[in-house]
């Protein structure tokens, strides 16, 4: 199954949006747009893009705000793409948590490799502090590869999703260690998806399925009752 990366473009002006859009789109990543802030931000809170690509001249706020707000609760990637020149914009944007600032006019070599980068390093932070994990973890007979969005058990390809996907990514990021049912439902589904932990279930559900030899005794990811999951400490 391949597994995109979805980018989410909020951008007012129609045609760098196309323009933006049509570069992605022939480079294989699923695409989102809004040319609003209100509309972008229930896109992101709604929608978990893997990546924003963020103007800061909106019609209804500055793009500043969207930032804050987003870094409030997620660390996803997000690259301010503004003619804003002066430094002190880009300094803001950076403090505030922009992953990069780009000034237009741009490239779409210059785009496609900051947003590459962007990935890149987001998928290394959270992994082993001493850096054993690099681009995959491996825990027994699981592995999963960072880069190509892949999770093998015993070298089979188990074919997740892109939801399931973030989920075990996420719980290898934090091996050993247990998330909460509320950290992973808003780091998945974003801020405003409903608390219950009916979606997250029918997902570990679904994950255990194709992971466990046995899904009532799991090897991989364990249950921590009433609290969260922990995946297998790796190897």
């Amino acid at each position: 199954m391949d597994i995109r990366d979805r980018i989410l473009i909020i951008e007012d002006d129609r045609s760098i949006r196309n323009f933006i859009r049509a570069i992605l789109e022939a480079n294989h990543y699923d695409v989102l747009m809004a040319e609003e802030g209100t509309q972008a931000y229930s896109l992101i809170t709604s929608r978990c893009p893997d990546l924003v690509i963020l103007d800061l001249g909106l019609p209804d706020m500055d793009g500043m705000k969207i930032l804050k707000k987003v870094r409030e609760w997620s660390a996803m990637p997000i690259l301010v793409v503004s003619a804003r020149t002066h430094e002190k914009d880009k300094v803001e944007a950076l403090d505030l948590g922009a992953d990069d600032y780009i000034t237009k006019p741009f490239g779409a070599s210059e785009l496609l490799a900051r947003i590459r980068t962007a990935l890149r390093h987001y998928r290394a932070i959270g992994q082993l502090p001493d850096g054993r994990m690099g681009g995959t973890l491996v825990a027994g007979g699981l592995t999963i590869d960072y880069d190509k969005h892949r999770v093998y058990v015993d070298g089979a390809d188990v074919n997740l999703t892109q939801n399931e996907f973030k989920l075990v990514g996420l719980l290898g990021r934090y091996a050993g260690k247990v998330l909460t049912y509320d950290y992973l439902i808003r780091e998945i589904w974003g801020p405003n998806m409903d608390k219950n932990n009916r979606i997250l279930r029918v997902n570990m559900a679904n994950i255990r399925r194709k992971l466990e030899k046995n899904p009532a005794q799991p090897q991989y990811i364990f249950t921590e009752v009433g609290v969260g999951y922990r995946m297998l400490d790796p190897d």
